[in-house]
């Protein structure tokens, strides 16, 4: 007959071995007491659920180290894509940063105390049979 207290009981029993494998899933280091958590539990339980079946325990701890693979799997992808993003972001930032580089090389090159302007006179001509007035225009030297 079962009580409140022997389903609490079972339910705890069932609950910890899945907890401490989800704890320890992200830790490279534990990755085999995470496998051996999820196997073992899932071994626990299946021998509770069907009185002792060697087969159904022998099936249910594979299935929980393939559980506990999956997230090892799972969380080394995340992590993966994570850097990828972090690389790209800094590779951004850097070619930004070459830019602005650049811009406040060409503004402090083209300050007016390196710019002289000279005035030239360009007489009257003709060029493929339009005549240009004779004008006056600036010349721009930068040093």
């Amino acid at each position: 007959m079962f009580t409140y207290e022997t389903i609490f009981m079972k339910t705890l029993k069932f609950l910890c071995p899945i907890i401490v494998g989800l704890l320890c899933a992200g830790c490279a280091m534990t990755r085999p007491l995470s496998d051996a958590a999820f196997g073992g539990g899932a071994a626990f339980v299946a021998n509770e659920l069907t009185g002792g079946n060697p087969t159904a325990i022998a099936g249910a701890a594979a299935g929980g180290v393939l559980v506990s693979e999956g997230l090892h799997y799972a969380a080394r992808k995340q992590a993966d894509k994570a850097y990828v993003t972090g690389y790209e972001k800094g590779r951004s930032d850097a070619v930004k940063q070459q830019y602005w580089l650049y811009v406040s090389l060409q503004r402090s090159r083209n300050r007016e105390d390196h710019v002289r302007l000279y005035d030239i006179h360009l007489p009257e001509q003709q060029i493929d049979g339009v005549i240009f007035k004779p004008t006056m225009k600036q010349l721009r030297i930068e040093e």
